[in-house]
């Protein structure tokens, strides 16, 4: 029997899903093919980043911010103009939307975090056009946002299309978004632990073959396509004391301070301009006008810094300079974020980090006891510490700093400070920038790892329907003759619309010092302690907690009883879940 060409399709599709589903070495290959996917995406968005850069500023790649001024102040139009074009184009994709979709477009850590690693396409186009319009128009905005949600996006859309479980589904997002960021800069090892420490969450055994095979597909891409690795001076020949470390460790201190300094400052910046009904929608206009004028100050302001970084480790600027350009990148970053621009600040804070670096080693090398650091390793581990601060993830910039320098001597270094700069933000603050944004729009997130399991996990799913309701108005002695000892332990008191009153417990209506002619709704207990069906796991316990009470009606909008909880089988299911994630992440569950 010949199969017709649709039913082959499906019967192919079906195998493969089956296959992928069983076999590890295939879910392999298909992270090296997300991985390659998510090179190639890299490579188109940020040609057309910088080629929109070029056609209004006439600059090559990652050079606008190394300008030495603006000769054409009218060029920095574009900064306004690309805030109204930003205006513009929210208010077409949210018509194309439609009035379904609300709230703002889900981000890869988001969806790992929350919805198992699962992204609408939409949300991918949204977040690319943005990112790619805010950095080529000249904001102080970074590219790595929308390579890892490209990257991310595409293996979410393909394990969603072959049915990947959802641990499954989380590592291949990771890999792809960490391939993208990978392939950026040329850092296999680099992009690998940014899934591992921003996206997915947490080491997995079971996913370091895919995450690992996907970043080198994704580098080794670019590479085929001779794109240049981003590298980064370093110091040639150096000696490492305690004293340094000492220094560094102090440094990474400052950098966290710093960090979380840019993160609250975005968040008061958003919360001014909301303040300002005029400027609420049309605030990318507003930022771009103020970027403009921050710009004519200093060139070194606009796009991520790519090329101001370079030139300033380059000349070693004197302190006064250094702390005038980094007030202005700081209030450019802020600016551009707060007012509606689309981006990261995984370069911002490169930048930033090395600017405070060359401060922090210039103000060190006055010290009268002759010890001195040089400017520019100041500058790298500065990089590392700040950005570990507000991206987070140590081992990421650890081996960023390594794979783009070369420089094994620095490692130990650079690993202090970014060990202290994530202590110190996660003991004072909590949150990285993602996680903070996400935690600012009312999501109880702090990392990646996957909670999704717990908003699913809600009263209504939990409840049991095979409950025992009486009257209120029922005396006690009814009720006895109704509910004899031994039938339930409790029941459900009502009125007579069916509205919930309360529980008995059955034991106190038969005892004996009872009076047998009080109605039974006067013994009832938790009259205003409910469930709601939409409660999660986290809520429910914390309702057993605050009542200690072992069961609680579950009741709906209108008041109506629609099943039991006890807090045995809360508890149970909590555990049991909780033991699932875990056999997931340390990849114990067969595939």
């Amino acid at each position: 029997m010949r199969w017709p060409p649709s039913h082959s399709l499906l019967r192919a599709a079906v195998t493969l899903r089956q296959w992928l589903r069983g076999s590890e070495l295939a879910f392999i290959l298909l992270a090296v093919a997300v991985g390659a996917m998510a090179g190639l995406t890299t490579a188109a968005q940020g040609w057309l980043a910088h080629a929109i850069q070029g056609l209004i500023y006439g600059v090559a790649a990652n050079r606008l911010s190394a300008l030495a001024e603006i000769h054409h102040p009218w060029k920095l139009l574009a900064l306004p103009l690309g805030g109204l074009v930003l205006v513009l184009l929210g208010r077409v994709l949210a018509r194309r939307a439609g009035a379904t979709r609300t709230g703002a477009p889900i981000d890869v850590v988001e969806a790992n975090a929350l919805h198992g690693g699962r992204i609408p396409a939409f949300d991918n186009l949204v977040i690319a056009a943005q990112t790619i319009l805010s950095n080529g128009c000249g904001a102080s905005v970074g590219l790595e946002a929308t390579y890892a949600q490209m990257g991310g996006g595409i293996a979410s859309l393909l394990g969603q299309w072959l049915r990947l479980r959802r641990a499954d589904l989380r590592n291949l997002v990771g890999a792809g978004a960490g391939a993208a960021v990978g392939a950026a800069f040329g850092a296999p090892l680099t992009g690998a632990f940014y899934a591992f420490e921003i996206v997915i969450g947490a080491y997995s055994t079971g996913a370091v073959a895919p995450v690992i095979a996907a970043a080198l597909a994704a580098a080794l891409v670019l590479r085929g396509m001779h794109s240049e690795p981003y590298l980064i001076a370093t110091t040639a020949t150096r000696a490492i004391t305690i004293v340094d470390y000492g220094a560094y460790a102090l440094l990474g201190a400052l950098c966290a301070l710093m960090g979380i300094g840019v993160m609250r400052l975005v968040t008061l910046a958003e919360r001014w301009f909301q303040a300002w009904p005029v400027l609420v929608r049309w605030r990318p206009v507003a930022g771009g006008v103020m970027l403009a004028g921050l710009a004519l100050l200093s060139p070194q302001t606009l796009s991520a810094g790519h090329g101001a970084l370079h030139l300033n480790m380059l000349l070693q600027p004197p302190v006064p300079l250094l702390l005038f350009v980094m007030a202005l990148k700081i209030a450019a970053s802020v600016i551009s974020l707060a007012s509606g621009f689309r981006g990261g600040l995984f370069f911002a804070s490169l930048f930033l980090g090395s600017l405070l670096g060359q401060v922090f080693g210039q103000v060190f090398n006055l010290n009268p006891w002759g010890l001195v650091l040089s400017p520019v390793d100041a500058a790298l581990v500065g990089m590392a510490g700040l950005s570990v601060s507000i991206v987070g993830g140590p081992m990421t910039l650890a081996l960023l700093m390594l794979e783009t320098t070369h420089d094994f001597a620095l490692m130990g270094v650079v690993l202090t400070a970014a060990l202290v700069s994530a202590s110190i933000t996660r003991e004072m603050f909590g949150y990285s920038f993602s996680t903070w944004r996400l935690h600012v729009r009312g999501t109880d997130i702090r990392s990646p790892r996957d909670i999704g399991w717990m908003l699913t996990l809600n009263a209504g799913r939990m409840m049991r329907r095979d409950w025992t309701s009486v009257r209120g108005d029922m005396s006690v002695a009814q009720f006895r003759e109704t509910v004899p000892l031994g039938a339930t332990s409790k029941a459900i008191i009502t009125d007579a619309d069916g509205h919930y009153c309360g529980i008995v417990a059955t034991a106190a209506a038969h005892a004996p010092q009872g009076d047998p002619l009080a109605p039974v709704g006067s013994l009832a207990l938790l009259a205003d302690t409910t469930l709601t069906p939409a409660m999660g796991i986290k809520s429910v316990l914390n309702s057993f907690d605050s009542a200690m009470a072992d069961e609680l009606a579950v009741v709906d909008a209108q008041g109506q009883v629609v099943g039991v909880v006890s807090e045995r089988h809360a508890r149970r299911r909590y555990l049991e879940e909780i033991e699932a994630a875990q056999r997931q992440m340390f990849g114990e569950t067969s595939r």
